[in-house]
């Protein structure tokens, strides 16, 4: 079975962990499973246009967007003017809401608020981080 293309939105600073967790999962060769590794954090610039420019294409390239829901997932942005956006996850969202990209969301804890470019997104809710709820998810049952 082909693998999907997914790109992770995630919080570098505060949900990195669980990305790595989503890396591991990709390279074993037993679960069908395959997203974008390029994530803001690996972008090495400190241009907003540059950045935007890369998330956009990379986006683009994936069939569906995973949202890793965290709890600093609505944290405003020192960047948010330029970026249009409170934060760079909910930039993430928007462009995939318009380029008509699958939304998952991912919520790591049930207090913590989707962002709000997810709410009313018609996203496809996973409310614990294991692997089978993603995989479920990403296959559409």
């Amino acid at each position: 079975m082909a693998k999907t293309p997914i790109f992770v939105s995630f919080d570098f600073e505060n949900d990195r962990r669980y990305k790595y967790t989503l890396n591991m999962w990709a390279a074993n060769t037993n679960i069908d499973f395959t997203f974008d590794d390029r994530s803001s954090g690996e972008i090495q610039s400190n241009s907003v246009g540059v950045v935007k420019n890369v998330l956009s294409r990379k986006i683009n390239e994936a069939d569906a967007v995973l949202v890793i829901v965290g709890a600093e997932a609505n944290k405003v942005h020192r960047d948010r003017l330029e970026i249009g956006y409170k934060n760079w996850q909910n930039y993430e969202i928007a462009k995939a809401k318009d380029l008509g990209k699958r939304l998952i969301a991912v919520q790591l804890n049930s207090l913590y608020i989707y962002p709000e470019e997810l709410i009313n997104a018609n996203a496809v809710r996973v409310h614990s981080f294991t692997q089978d709820a993603i995989i479920r998810a990403i296959r559409g049952y």
